[in-house]
């Protein structure tokens, strides 16, 4: 079953998801990503008409989970692979045919947003692919509202005990890993204040917090 789960892994590509593999494993996804994403949803206090951004909304299950937690805002997810904006909009099927929700296909790298059209923006276990994780912060930075706050979520992070499984991913699949200094002096070289990077015992999960 391993063996299978790293196949499916490779031929669907986690850095930009395609083809019947690549809907496996963002199926896998959603259910994989599921506590840390619990855990770091709590560093956010939803209001009912906040405007919230998903940046690599992968299989749709965050945006889901999000909706439910403001219940009259308007949420968007974003993702650079055609599939997965194609299977969060199943996912949420019936916020998007109420106008609630909208995905679209898009890049951190030039996102298609006005300034400050954002109260709330996160990313779950993408921030490893990102192509240049500095000025995409600043891209971030950009389309975050005053008094916003952006999350980034991750189950692994540079400072943290791995495992082999963990380390061979890394390499094979070329992850950026920040350690935990290093994800501060992203936020604060973008512009962000009140900067806190969290952890939690007993695992290897961050979650890094920026405001504005």
């Amino acid at each position: 079953m391993a063996d299978k789960k790293i196949s499916i892994t490779e031929l669907g590509d986690p850095r930009k998801p395609h083809g019947e593999a690549g809907a496996e494993m963002l199926e896998g996804m959603n259910e994989h990503h599921y506590a840390v994403t619990g855990w770091a949803l709590e560093f956010f206090d939803f209001k009912e008409n906040d405007r919230v951004l998903d940046i690599g909304c992968g299989g749709g299950e965050t945006l889901r989970r999000m909706s439910v937690m403001t219940e009259k805002g308007k949420l968007t997810g974003a993702d650079y692979s055609e599939l997965s904006v194609k299977m969060s909009k199943e996912h949420n099927k019936a916020d998007i045919e109420s106008g609630k929700m909208k995905i679209i296909e898009a890049s951190v790298e030039k996102l298609p947003f006005d300034n400050e059209a954002f109260d709330k923006i996160i990313t779950v276990e993408s921030f490893y692919f990102w192509p240049d994780p500095q000025e995409n912060l600043r891209e971030v930075f950009r389309v975050l509202a005053k008094g916003g706050k952006f999350l980034i979520v991750a189950d692994i992070n540079g400072d943290a005990e791995l495992d082999e499984t963990d380390i061979e991913g890394i390499k094979k699949f070329s992850l950026y890993n920040p350690r935990l200094d290093e994800f501060r002096m992203l936020l604060e070289n973008a512009g962000f204040i009140n900067v806190a990077v969290h952890t939690k015992d007993g695992q290897k999960w961050v979650c890094a917090e920026g405001n504005k």
